[in-house]
C-alpha cells in the first residue's frame, strides 16, 4: 500500500489515518494538545456557573413584581434560556472530551464562580445579575487564556459564550436606574 504524503502541505495522510483508527477516544485525537483533565475541570466549573445563573435568572423572573417591570421580567427569562443553552453546550463539550458533566446539585453553589441571589427588590436583582455576568466574563477570559491554542474547539465555544455574557452585562447595565 502506498503511503500518501501531501508534500505541498507536509501532511502524512497515512499517519493521520492510522491515528484516527483509535476509536476509544471519540473526538479526542492524538493531536489534542491541551491537558484534557484540566480542561474538563474548567468546563465543569463553567457548567456549575451557568446552571446557577439559570436558577438565579429563573428566580428573578418568577419573583420580580411591581409597575413597569414587564420588560425586566422578559429580560430575566431570555437570559435564563440563554444560560441554559450555554450549560447544554458546555456539557456536550465535556462529553466530547470523554469527561462527565457534573450536574450534582449538592455541590453546585460551591463550584460556581457566580453567586445565587434571593433579592426581592428589582434593582438589587439587576445589580446581582450584572455582577454575576461580570464574574462570568472574567472567568471565561481566564479560561480562554489558559487554553490558548491547545484546544481550538473549546476556545471557540468559550469565546462564543463570553460574547453572549457581555451582551447580558450590557443589558443589565442598561436596566440599572
Amino acid at each position: 500500500m502506498e503511503q500518501k504524503t501531501n508534500l505541498a502541505h507536509g501532511f502524512d495522510i497515512a499517519a493521520i489515518r492510522r491515528a484516527a483508527a483509535n476509536l476509544d477516544d471519540g473526538a479526542v485525537t492524538e493531536g489534542y494538545q491541551a491537558d484534557r483533565e484540566a480542561v474538563i475541570a474548567m468546563l465543569n466549573d463553567a457548567l456549575a456557573t451557568e446552571l446557577l445563573c439559570v436558577l438565579r435568572y429563573k428566580r428573578h423572573y418568577y419573583t420580580v413584581s411591581g409597575p413597569n417591570t414587564g420588560h425586566i421580567k422578559a429580560e430575566f427569562l431570555e437570559h435564563a434560556q440563554q444560560e441554559q443553552d450555554h450549560a447544554d453546550r458546555i456539557a456536550e463539550r465535556i462529553v466530547q472530551l470523554n469527561g462527565s458533566p457534573n450536574f450534582n446539585p449538592a455541590t453546585l453553589s460551591a463550584r460556581s464562580h457566580a453567586e445565587y441571589d434571593d433579592s426581592t427588590d428589582v434593582q438589587a436583582m439587576v445589580r446581582a445579575d450584572l455582577i454575576a455576568e461580570r464574574v462570568a466574563i472574567e472567568s471565561y477570559r481566564q479560561m480562554i487564556a489558559a487554553i490558548g491554542d491547545k484546544d481550538p474547539t473549546t476556545r471557540a465555544l468559550l469565546v462564543d459564550i463570553m460574547a453572549v455574557e457581555e451582551e447580558h452585562a450590557d443589558d443589565m447595565s442598561d436596566l440599572l436606574a
